[in-house]
């Protein structure tokens, strides 16, 4: 969807307060697919990526005033989003007692389940080799190769350096391969 307001516009709407419902429903018009799908990447399953996608935008409605404007919307709303999977996951194991790394798991294999899951066989290995690794490099990949987001973007979303974030990604990547020889 192309963008109506321009962004500097819609935020200026956003603090101002001047039609701030109609410039928050533009806002999620906007964004919500594309957060949603960058935070299923995180959490794996449709329901709690709608349970943190619903919390990311909560957290934008109430701190858009602090947004400064030194980095696009777009990364202000990816970081909030990346951050609230994140807290997500964290309190999600900490309450079934688990382990991320379990946790990620457990979800890996319920997406068979997933009504909302339309990969096959070899997506569901790839989602399986991405559950194998570290958190950071889980974002990173999953920012470059389904989202195909720019190392510029990342480093803005994540606040690491694009060398960082290159070698983060490329050393995922060969993880990933390692792993599907391998299985």
């Amino acid at each position: 969807m192309a963008l109506v307001t321009p962004e500097y516009q819609l935020v200026e709407q956003l603090k101002s307060n001047k039609n701030i419902d109609l410039a928050f429903k533009e806002l999620v018009s906007l964004y919500k697919e594309r957060l949603y799908w960058h935070i299923r990447n995180i959490v794996k399953t449709h329901d709690d990526a709608d349970d943190v996608l619903q919390n990311t935008f909560i957290k934008v409605y109430k701190n858009i005033n602090s947004f400064k404007g030194e980095s696009k919307l777009f990364s202000w709303m990816y970081r909030i989003a990346t951050n609230e999977a994140i807290s997500f996951l964290n309190k999600k194991a900490k309450h079934l007692q688990v382990s991320n790394e379990d946790l990620q798991q457990r979800a890996i294999e319920k997406l068979t389940t997933d009504v909302y899951f339309e990969g096959d066989a070899i997506q569901l290995k790839l989602q399986q080799a991405i559950a194998k690794l570290p958190q950071k490099q889980q974002l990173v990949f999953n920012m470059k190769y389904f989202e195909d987001l720019k190392f510029k973007d990342m480093s803005d979303i994540l606040d690491t350096s694009e060398g960082a974030l290159k070698a983060s990604y490329h050393i995922a990547v060969k993880k990933i391969e390692q792993y599907l020889t391998n299985n």
